[in-house]
């Protein structure tokens, strides 16, 4: 499969790259190594990426500004992206050729050639794989991308500390390291903590509710993030905070917005993606995502945790 993915790559002059809506570092980190690779491997092709911008992550890379006739003779690829739904800009299915490349449960089967690994610990982890693959036929691994990348497999793995990580997660970070990139300052821009954010950290800390079973949740309500003048985005960003809890299995954030509640779930070791897809969603066996859109169906949400909780 990377073999057609690359030759794919060799047979078309514009390639336009996606990656998922609400996007975190490996969504931003592949997406955009795999523009930089691209661009120093191919320099007379035309890379773009697309998507909505995350402010917390524009230090990264910015994104292009497409026009939608450029589609019709493009290759798209689709990086860090199960569901069609979630793909940030919905033009990608007007692409020539789609290409997907990503790392979680393939349940949405799309485009005209897949590559998932569910083993990788990051998308990004499969763009340098692919470099791998490629790289004694002309691929060029930049400085730009190999930081790229390196973020995207940091981000993913909560700086080398989840279940994914795997020996070969250490053997290509330490590759893309010996390219010259810093990691601290890296890590002092992606876990840069603004005080209003911090701030709210602490309420989370203070008022987070867990039950004897071990399923813990906090509810994030619109007025709430006003009172903190948080993003429903940043607000989401703290759901790791609880995980060291002693007695937490499973944890559920509820973040509301105009239009639904977004569900964030963790677990220790509870399998929790099926019940992200009860309630549309989905994800890694320990971390998922759904939407709800009213605190009543929250409600069902906690029983069907709190259930998970129970019988393990």
């Amino acid at each position: 499969m990377k073999q057609q993915i690359l030759e794919a790559i060799r047979q078309n002059e514009t390639i336009i790259i996606h990656r998922h809506v609400r996007p975190d570092p490996d969504a931003y980190g592949s997406q955009c190594g795999l523009a930089e690779l691209l661009k120093a491997s191919f320099p007379t092709k035309k890379i773009y990426v697309v998507g909505e911008t995350e402010p917390s992550l524009e230090f990264l890379y910015k994104m292009d500004s497409v026009q939608d006739h450029l589609y019709k003779e493009a290759l798209v690829i689709v990086c860090d992206t199960a569901n069609q739904a979630r793909v940030s800009d919905q033009r990608y299915s007007t692409g020539k050729t789609v290409i997907k490349i990503d790392h979680h449960p393939n349940d949405d089967q799309y485009g005209d050639l897949m590559w998932v690994d569910t083993s990788a610990s990051a998308t990004s982890e499969m763009i340098y794989e692919l470099y791998l693959e490629g790289k004694e036929d002309g691929l060029h691994l930049s400085k730009e991308a190999a930081e790229l990348l390196y973020a995207g497999i940091v981000g993913d793995t909560g700086r080398f500390l989840f279940p994914s990580t795997t020996e070969r997660t250490f053997r290509y970070a330490s590759a893309l390291i010996s390219l010259g990139i810093k990691p601290t300052p890296l890590y002092d821009e992606l876990y840069k903590t603004k005080r209003n954010v911090a701030k709210l950290s602490g309420y989370v800390l203070q008022n987070f509710t867990m039950s004897p079973s071990g399923a813990a949740h906090m509810m994030m309500t619109r007025d709430l993030l006003e009172e903190f003048e948080v993003t429903p985005s940043e607000a989401s960003q703290l759901v790791s905070i609880i995980g060291n809890i002693d007695g937490i299995k499973a944890w559920v954030f509820f973040v509301e917005e105009d239009s639904q509640i977004r569900v964030r779930l963790r677990s220790k070791e509870i399998v929790i993606n099926k019940l992200a897809k009860k309630y549309n969603g989905g994800g890694h066996p320990l971390a998922s995502g759904a939407s709800v859109y009213s605190w009543e169906e929250a409600q069902s949400v906690l029983k069907d945790l709190e259930t998970l909780c129970q019988e393990a």
